[in-house]
């Protein structure tokens, strides 16, 4: 069952962001929440117990790819290894199409790291479409 994360299940929610994002900590992410930068999450529940989360936005400024002014967007998912196969992620990726939709938008993005094979998989099993592939620099000034 797909729950939106609230006061109550906000901790549960905080830990499994950690385990998608391990250089943040579990209060770092719920004070990140509390400041208004994660807005739209949910989890989905397997017998009460928290086996994934999803993170979602509306994007306004160019999505890579994308034909629209606004657009829904995957910030995160995640799926507990134990909970793995069993079609989880595929509901949270069409809960968030449905969502994205009833917002007004015609495209879902996503990312994924260049050398995330499964999540790059996985995105392909859903239907997205590879749009473009970057290498990111940095100098230190």
């Amino acid at each position: 069952m797909i729950v939106s994360v609230n006061k109550e299940n906000e901790n549960e929610w905080a830990q499994l962001c950690v385990a998608l994002w391990p250089e943040l900590t579990v209060d770092s992410v719920l004070r990140m929440s509390h400041e208004g930068l994660f807005k739209n999450e949910f989890m989905y529940l397997e017998d009460g117990e928290p086996a994934a989360f999803l993170s979602l936005s509306l994007r306004s400024d160019y999505v890579e790819g994308t034909n629209s002014r606004l657009t829904g967007y995957v910030e995160g998912l995640y799926v507990k290894p134990e909970f793995r196969r069993k079609g989880i992620a595929e509901k949270m990726i069409k809960h968030a199409q449905k969502w994205s939709k009833d917002f007004g938008c015609t495209e879902l993005a996503s990312d994924c790291s260049i050398d995330n094979e499964a999540s790059q998989a996985f995105h392909k099993f859903m239907g997205f479409q590879e749009t473009n592939r970057i290498v990111c620099y940095i100098v230190k000034v």
